[in-house]
């Protein structure tokens, strides 16, 4: 142990990590820019932070003040200690309803002080897209803004008081008046007068360099104020006050539609007379699917207030009347304001990969110039991304002339990076032709300060670094930032990653082929560290039940950059440190969707296991889960799954199976069925046989076939009911399938002295990481379909995660076998079979309410539009909450999962449950998601297939109909 790390240890009493884990996670924020600090230090309270300035003074060691760690400009990195606040000083200490003040600790998440405020009808008016994850601390930092700014201003203007230690750990309190100023500051002032009230431009959001002239005495000499936008350089922040302002009783969002981003900008400045609370652009290059948007080439998102809903609607009608617009839409509902605000929100991770899939980065996120210069800045910067051969879609606060934009600069090669600096050095000129501000919300740090002095000139400039040197005049406190910085196209951390493509499993078809490309997806936005998951969104269930960092898919991600960069995390693919970390991932796939860069974790964690363990002894979970469908084909082959139950049941032998299994001990063993869903089939088709229309192929996965065979039979009654005609793939080398008469068999003598094979979608394989076996499944599993891919029929599959494994991995593992895509393109949900294949049939009417949860596994890669549609259509009324079950495949069985896995079911599923009444139906089309609730709650879930079968046995015994094969 370091000595530094030891003298930490002894003084400070909130945790200290100087391990590859804890250096490995912060060595990057959302920017451009990494560096490996030394250690990370989670303080306890401000006692904590003044002892560890002094150890790093006596060492000269950086501080370095980390928020969410979402800073984009490179001010969240450093070299030396990396001051953590969001795991202890992170609360609301008081709020006054009557003073509109909050007293709030740098660690607080946004969301929860605005969670606070609003039953008081206040709330904290800076609000940027970040809001569920930055923290306060980290806007003071950034004097950051949000969409509301053109109504509240920027975190400066919420600022009352501030509690500060200084760089050689004085304690100040500022505020007014010169109040907390340390000794040096006032005199520094009073000796540029002159300069300070000429060398700033005027406009909203200028931001860059330091706020020196908020120390003027006609500005009240607010030296809290001034401290705002420091980006943790002056001092290191404790405690806030804060002002709130009175939040509208109601809103009304009206979308603006215009031909193209060059008209939106024009218009946007006119608007603001008519008190707006935002005024937002962003254009069609950004929006996925813009069916919800008025049609148009991009869009103002203006947003009114109001004492009643009927006010802020005529305000946003006025607005929409005053502008020339070419479509416009008014929105009064909540959800479907929040629908919208969505896409706005998501677009700073959107941003990242262009159209065609190429990357594109920050460095230029978030220059500003006055609104009404917005326009011809826009046709400026356009032309001179052009002439670099540069491309981005502009976006963000076009009524405060604050633009954000991702530019696809190429930071891997030198002619790349020394382009990206080219260019930098040249948009500023034409930043401060505008009359403008190098950062308009998001600072300076490495990215712009090295181009300060284009905007303030070299005096200015001077001048900063006199203010730095009263506040910290050893320059200890994120040294290289605003002052002295860094050059901009240094530590860049993309310059530690291998050139070539790493040797993987997987296509990565997004990516090119290239694992690092794919890490190189997660850019730092911190989606993942939301603390409560909201509306139908599943990211990122174990960092919400644990609140760790390296549990978050950012922090995973981050984790999996240093394996590849081998400076930090040395040991590649047996890195222990990575295992751990992903240990932990459920593999729910919601970064998949959730995600704006979609980062797809569970495809990381599964090649990372694959390359992690290749030639070594595995965890015994792998051979007892990943092998599942192996073990549960020889119960039923030797038809002992009786046998099987009846010793689950003794406890000594139960308990004994499970720790040899690798099995948490807290879990039950499901009950096996005694009649797999194929031997009930079997015995089925010697009955008549329902259905003569079209011909559907339904898939016999492991959890249907052998766990829950009633699922099965209820598709196949509801699917013939809407006249389908239902068969299973073959389990020989037929060339139709089988399930009709008629059928021609092929018979393979290898294939007869093995007996019969099953179909298998791989997925208990890849999600323990085993990519061989899931290979080698997979390809026999194309074999047996090779005669339904002759055909024309769809595949439909009953479990989600089985259908998600399918239709997304199944072609990313064997992206050399073009059968693989084929088989995918068939893969329906048994929703969408019934929606595309019998569009006229209509579902037997349940009429109840129902409750349970969507399958993360449905909501990230297969959609539950369809499932939405159908439920409505039999009365099945209510919403179906998002998050995940927890117990996600194997992972809530394998030992030391527990406890995570019942906090992801607590966080949503659970308490839905138990508010349902006894009439409302339980739905579940997962077998994790109803042995979840049956073994945590004592409920039976149940599939959608089966809801609506019970619905058609009702309306069939009232008609005197027989069920056919029921026998």
């Amino acid at each position: 142990m370091s000595e530094l790390e030891a003298e930490l240890r002894r003084v400070v009493r909130g945790e200290v990590g100087f391990d590859v884990t804890s250096r490995a996670l912060t060595t990057m924020d959302a920017s451009n820019y990494r560096r490996v600090p030394l250690g990370v230090v989670a303080p306890y309270d401000a006692d904590d932070v003044a002892a560890v300035l002094e150890v790093c003074r006596d060492h000269m060691v950086p501080v370095v003040a980390r928020g969410g760690g979402t800073s984009i400009a490179g001010q969240a990195t450093g070299t030396g200690v990396v001051l953590d606040f969001t795991r202890h000083m992170n609360r609301l200490l008081s709020l006054d309803p009557e003073t509109r003040t909050a007293v709030v600790q740098p660690g607080l998440v946004l969301d929860r002080l605005q969670e606070a405020a609003a039953p008081h009808g206040l709330r904290f008016g800076p609000d940027p897209s970040t809001h569920s994850r930055c923290t306060l601390g980290g806007m003071i930092g950034n004097n950051s803004c949000g969409s509301h700014s053109v109504a509240w201003g920027t975190t400066a203007d919420s600022v009352r008081e501030l509690d500060v230690i200084g760089g050689r750990g004085q304690r100040l309190r500022l505020g007014q008046g010169w109040a907390g100023a340390p000794q040096g500051l006032r005199e520094v002032v009073d000796g540029e007068l002159a300069r300070l009230r000429t060398g700033y431009p005027e406009l909203p959001r200028r931001i860059s360099g330091y706020a020196l002239d908020a120390l003027l005495p006609e500005n009240g000499a607010d030296v809290a104020r001034s401290f705002c936008g420091s980006e943790g350089t002056l001092g290191i922040l404790t405690e806030a006050v804060v002002g709130l302002v009175e939040a509208p009783r109601a809103r009304a969002l009206a979308v603006l539609a215009y031909a193209d981003e060059g008209a939106a900008a024009e218009a946007a400045a006119g608007l603001l007379p008519y008190g707006p609370l935002t005024v937002e652009g962003m254009a069609a290059d950004l929006v996925p699917s813009p069916h919800a948007l008025p049609r148009g080439g991009a869009w103002l998102f203006v947003e009114t207030g109001g004492e009643s809903e009927r006010e802020a609607r005529a305000r946003a009608e006025a607005i929409v009347r005053a502008a020339d617009v070419v479509d416009s839409l008014v929105v009064t509902d909540p959800a479907g304001q929040r629908a919208l605000w969505r896409i706005r929100e998501d677009a700073s991770g959107t941003a990242t990969r262009m159209a065609d899939g190429s990357e594109a980065w920050p460095g230029w996120e978030d220059c500003a110039v006055p609104p009404q210069r917005l326009g011809a800045y826009l046709r400026d910067f356009r032309a001179l991304m052009t002439a670099h051969g540069l491309r981005g879609t502009p976006y963000g606060h076009f009524g405060d002339g604050c633009i954000h934009v991702r530019i696809d600069f190429d930071l891997l090669t030198e002619a790349g990076i020394a382009r990206f600096r080219r260019f930098s050095e040249e948009l500023a000129e034409v930043v401060v032709a505008h009359g403008g501000s190098l950062s308009g919300e998001h600072g300076d740090g490495q990215a712009r300060a090295e181009l300060l002095p284009k905007m303030y000139g070299e005096e200015m400039v001077r001048l900063f670094e006199r203010a730095k040197g009263v506040w910290d005049p050893d320059d200890l406190l994120n040294p290289g930032m605003l002052v002295r910085p860094a050059p901009l196209d240094a530590d860049l951390r993309f310059s530690v990653l291998p050139r070539e493509p790493v040797d993987v499993a997987f296509g990565y078809p997004a990516d090119g082929g290239d694992f690092s490309a794919a890490v190189r997806r997660c850019v730092g936005v911190a989606k993942c560290r939301t603390t409560s998951a909201t509306g139908p969104a599943v990211m990122c269930p174990s960092f919400r039940a644990t609140g760790e960092e390296e549990h978050s898919t950012r922090g995973r991600a981050r984790l999996l950059h240093e394996m590849l960069a081998g400076e930090l995390v040395t040991d590649g693919w047996r890195s222990t440190e990575v295992r751990d970390a992903l240990d932990l991932c459920l593999a729910c796939k919601g970064c998949r969707s959730d995600c704006p860069v979609e980062v797809d974790m569970a495809t990381y964690k599964a090649e990372f296991l694959h390359h992690h363990y290749e030639g070594r002894r595995r965890p015994a979970a792998h051979h007892s889960m990943g092998r599942l469908p192996q073990w549960l084909r020889v119960v039923a082959r030797t038809r002992t799954a009786f046998l099987a139950n009846a010793l689950a049941r003794v406890r000594p032998l139960a308990w004994a199976a499970k720790r040899v299994g690798g099995i948490a001990p807290e879990r039950e063993l499901p009950r096996l069925a005694t009649r797999t869903f194929s031997r009930w089939w079997e015995g089925r088709a010697k009955a008549p046989v329902g259905g003569a229309g079209e011909l559907v192929i339904l898939w016999p996965d492991t959890f249907t076939e052998h766990l829950s065979p009633s699922v099965g039979q209820a598709a196949v009654h509801v699917l013939e009911a809407a006249g389908l005609r239902v068969a299973l793939p073959p389990t020989l080398r037929l060339r139709t399938p089988s399930g009709g008469a008629g059928v021609t068999v092929a018979m393979d003598p290898v294939s007869l002295l093995r007996g019969r094979e099953r179909v298998c979608c791989g997925l208990t394989y890849v999600s323990t990481g085993q990519l061989d076996r899931a290979r080698a499944v997979l390809r026999r599993t194309l074999d047996l379909m090779e005669p339904v891919l002759e055909t024309a029929a769809p595949v439909v599959v009953l479990e989600p995660s089985c259908a998600a494994a399918l239709r997304a991995d199944l072609p990313e593992l064997l992206h050399d076998d073009p059968r693989a895509r084929r088989l995918a393109d068939r893969v329906l949900t048994f929703a969408e079979a019934l929606e595309r294949l019998a569009p006229e049939w209509t579902p037997p009417r349940v009429d109840r309410a129902a409750v349970g949860q969507t399958h993360c596994h449905q909501h990230a890669v297969l959609g539950d539009a369809p499932d939405r549609r159908l439920r409505e259509a039999a009365g099945l009324s209510g919403e179906l909450s998002g998050g995940c079950c927890g117990l996600a495949g194997n992972f809530g069985f394998e030992k030391g999962h527990f406890g995570v896995s019942v906090a992801c079911a607590e966080e949503r599923l659970l308490p839905a449950v138990r508010e349902a009444g006894e009439s409302d139906v339980v739905l579940a089309d997962g077998f994790s998601c109803r042995t979840q609730l049956e073994q945590l709650a004592g409920v039976r879930g149940r599939h959608l297939a089966e809801v609506l079968a019970d619905g058609l046995e009702r309306a069939e015994e009232a008609d005197g109909v027989a069920r056919p094969g029921s026998a």
